[in-house]
């Protein structure tokens, strides 16, 4: 075919809902468009061979934490009928893994942009959304599809599980500061442990799902106002529930802390806990510069800022 076609995708945190959207309650997630996966696919003589951080060699050779990957590009070949077609994928990507940024959703996405280019093939919102989830089905067992639908996305997703998967309008001013802990989210240990704090404690359990299902709609509302401080009341909300259920960790707790002490006006861990990433929601630019500071003095490993745009309502 002699040519080279690009897929891209976009990091995602979640403002609020993750665990409880296991359950059935509605999430608001957030794409960083400044953080990208970029797939590049070329033509090449024989072979079929991928290029990323951890691994670099044939596709049929790649070791199980890539088992995923290897998947969703057999199940493309195979849906394109191009088994034997020679080339070559390489990955490069903006985002930490585990750390609740959607890192293996924005690959699979990425992916599969660029194979469905590559074979000159039409790709809907909705065959994106399904073929993506081959790869998470392997990689997270049984995810949410929230990662995937925001990885895909330049605009804030509204996500029900099995209901919907709304663009929100925001009209908010203010900025968000996403900063990593450090420390590798363990999303599956997390998911674990709620489920088994939900057959244990089932009321107490119960109640804080639906306590956060309640938080998310009051944000959606917060965001359309816009209400920032309100905003921030709901996050802190959040992080209260999220401890409650075991999957904040120390180390989240103490930098949540920090953030709150610096001026944030919310602050709360995003994705599965037990370590990856928290958000700070920040009413102006000093704030946000002073937060980023303190928070890389008590161990954050990095901070990146999304800035919320006043001026343009996203319908």
């Amino acid at each position: 075919m002699g040519r080279t076609t690009i897929g891209k995708s976009n990091a995602k945190i979640i403002l609020i809902g993750e665990h409880s959207v296991v359950f059935g309650q509605p999430a608001i997630a957030l794409p960083l468009p400044s953080v990208t996966t970029t797939v590049v696919m070329s033509q090449t003589t024989h072979g079929q061979t991928l290029f990323s951080r951890y691994y670099d060699g044939p596709i049929a050779q790649m070791g199980q934490n890539l088992a995923g990957v290897a998947a969703l590009i057999q199940a493309l070949l195979t849906r394109f009928e191009a088994q034997d077609t020679a080339f070559h994928m390489a990955i490069t990507s903006d985002l930490p893994a585990e750390r609740g940024m959607g890192s293996s959703a924005a690959v699979a996405v990425a992916i599969t942009r660029a194979m469905y280019s590559y074979f000159q093939r039409p790709l809907t919102r909705d065959l994106l959304l399904a073929t993506v989830d081959i790869a998470e089905q392997i990689t997270h067992g049984n995810p949410s599809g929230l990662d995937a639908a925001t990885a895909s996305s330049d605009v804030p997703i509204w996500f029900v599980p099995h209901q919907e998967t709304l663009q929100i309008p925001f009209t908010l001013q203010g900025y968000l500061v996403i900063a990593d802990s450090g420390i590798k989210g363990q999303t599956g240990k997390a998911v674990a442990a709620v489920a088994r704090r939900k057959t244990t404690f089932p009321q107490e359990t119960d109640a804080q799902i639906s306590k956060l299902g309640q938080l998310s709609t009051a944000a959606r509302q917060a965001l359309a106002t816009p209400d920032l401080p309100q905003l921030g009341h709901i996050l802190n909300d959040a992080q209260q529930q999220l401890a409650g259920l075991g999957v904040s960790s120390t180390e989240l707790n103490q930098l949540i802390h920090v953030a709150l002490t610096a001026g944030a006006l919310g602050a709360k861990l995003t994705g599965g806990g037990m370590g990856g990433c928290l958000i700070a929601l920040c009413p102006d630019l000093a704030t946000t510069e002073r937060v980023k500071t303190s928070l890389l003095a008590a161990g954050a490993t990095d901070t990146w800022t999304e800035a919320f745009n006043l001026e343009e309502e996203h319908q």
